[in-house]
């Protein structure tokens, strides 16, 4: 880990922030105060986590919703502990179905991509296990803030307005009415500055607070979502949501250099970062910011990815195990493709036979890195009338061929891009990291794990440092600030390197560590977004 914390070579100028009785980081000013607000009224770092989370639902809709799906990695008492709040397909969905109705692959929007939300039952078991303050105290920041508004702040109000556009253009059915309701109230999307509020957002916060989420799965929120789906041939039903608990599970990972980077297992893709990591683990990179450096680095990346997206999806579909994909003979296997030229990758050959994240720490040793999202920003476009409930486009993920992995089933989870990560060292936690953003999620872990480890980077330069994101083939994406001279270089080992205007594209991170020695916190927030670190 690095010590030159003054040192800092990239654009944004930030520096890491330094507390030692909590922290919270995440997208927005106001919900990183909110999470603090409620840590400085007694909560610890989960209660700080779920107030940051429920707000985010208020001031970063553009992200996530109370709609969506969570995962979290949640350090207490030297253990550290997963949880999957990802829901499933409806019961009544199928393969057939669909293609009765003329799909040929899932959609994007509207009500057939909508999957279970986990996000209110992970706030609510979060809050049963290992917060100490009423979940009602914890909800009542965002509440607030949804009640009385908020101005909407500047990366916030440019995504809110390109949505808008969009949308405009593409929602033509009486189904996506509420949205334009809820989100453009004046008929127009709300400007940089603006004041906007959500009065049944408010009051659908405040059910969920008062019921420990039952509500939504079982009561009032639960029939009004049932009624909604099925005025519109929707598949999911109030039968499918009393059926959804969250699922604790133990957290996976591999050893990189003397520190163990975790992830959650699959449904999701945490995986991806830690094989990649695995495959780079037999280079050495003696040098930042080399051709040589970024080439190992993205064919290991892509190696990864193409077998991740080829096989990740429930442990029980999954024709390779998790076991045999971080394996070290996996690894071996696939860096032995690596040459010195930009390949096209393809997965092994198998034997026959739109995102919210957040990271928080208290001075009682808990830490949390949490991430929820209703995907591809908004999500599905669904909007339950009068409740604030944006709803997830999650199930746009599954296949329609019955042969994938991935393939639509009843009741089964989709393969998952929203990932939280954990690093420890020698059974000692050092802290929360989570990069949010699609399938740049597991690069982005990828590219803050190396920056940290290989490179000593403190925590702000580890986020600030230009990114690449390989899209598919040889075609990679960088940002304006990669070294032109390292993209000439990269496109003469063969890699496509398209130079790109939006950083937004490069996902948003955070990262909390946490020294060993003085338990002071050191913070690191995204120079991309509206960013923040609330520190006490």
């Amino acid at each position: 880990m690095s010590t030159d914390y003054l040192y800092h070579p990239f654009a944004s100028q930030r520096q890491t922030v330094f507390a030692k009785r909590g922290m919270v980081a995440t997208s927005q000013p106001l919900a990183a105060q909110a999470g603090l607000e409620v840590m400085q009224k007694g909560g610890n770092a989960i209660d700080a986590a779920i107030a940051t989370a429920a707000a985010l639902t208020v001031v970063e809709p553009t992200s996530n919703g109370i709609g969506g799906d969570a995962f979290a990695l949640v350090w207490v008492k030297d253990k550290l502990h997963g949880l999957n709040s990802s829901g499933p397909a409806p019961q009544n969905i199928s393969i057939d179905a669909l293609k009765n109705k003329g799909h040929e692959k899932m959609p994007m929007h509207g009500v057939i991509p909508v999957t279970v939300p986990g996000v209110p039952a992970a706030w609510a078991s979060l809050s049963e296990r290992f917060g100490k303050l009423p979940l009602a105290d914890v909800l009542a920041p965002a509440i607030r803030l949804a009640e009385e508004g908020y101005p909407l702040s500047p990366v916030l109000g440019k995504y809110w307005q390109l949505a808008t556009k969009r949308y405009i253009e593409i929602f033509k059915g009486e189904e996506f009415k509420p949205w334009f309701d809820t989100f453009t109230p004046n008929g127009v999307a709300p400007e940089i500055g603006e004041m906007w509020s959500s009065k049944g957002h408010a009051e659908t916060l405040h059910s969920i607070a008062d019921t420990k989420s039952e509500s939504f799965y079982k009561g009032e929120l639960a029939e009004k979502i049932d009624t909604f789906m099925k005025e519109h041939n929707g598949f999911l039903s109030k039968e499918d949501l009393a059926a959804f608990t969250p699922q604790w599970v133990d957290p996976i990972s591999v050893n990189y250099r003397g520190y163990e980077v975790w992830e959650i297992p699959p449904n999701g893709q945490g995986m991806i970062a830690l094989m990649a990591l695995n495959i780079a683990q037999g280079f050495e990179f003696n040098e930042f910011q080399s051709a040589e450096t970024y080439h190992k680095q993205i064919e290991a990346m892509k190696l990864a990815f193409a077998d991740g997206k080829a096989f990740i999806t429930e442990p029980e579909d999954m024709p390779i195990s998790k076991e045999e994909l971080l394996s070290q003979a996996y690894a071996d296997k696939r860096r032995a493709a690596i040459g010195d030229g930009a390949m096209n990758p393809t997965p092994i050959e198998l034997p026959k036979g739109g995102t919210v994240y957040l990271a928080a720490a208290d001075d009682e040793g808990n830490m949390i890195s949490y991430i929820q999202s209703n995907y591809m920003g908004f999500g599905s476009g669904i909007v339950i009338p009068g409740t604030g409930i944006s709803l997830q486009n999650r199930g746009h993920d599954f296949s329609l061929d019955p042969e994938h992995p991935n393939a639509l089933k009843p009741g089964k989870r989709t393969y998952h891009t929203i990932i939280p990560g954990f690093l420890t060292k020698d059974g000692k936690a050092v802290g929360p990291f989570g990069v949010m953003g699609g399938y740049m999620q597991p690069q982005g872990h990828f590219q803050v794990m190396t920056n940290t480890i290989d490179f000593h980077l403190n925590p702000q330069a580890a986020l600030d440092a230009p990114r690449w994101q390989w899209t598919n083939g040889t075609n990679i994406q960088v940002e304006p600030s990669f070294p032109n001279h390292l993209v000439q270089a990269l496109v003469r080992k063969g890699h496509n390197i398209q130079v790109m205007n939006d950083g937004g594209a490069f996902g948003r991170g955070q990262i909390i560590w946490r020294d060993p020695e003085t338990s002071v916190l050191r913070g690191g927030t995204e120079s991309r977004t509206d960013g923040h670190i609330a520190a006490w």
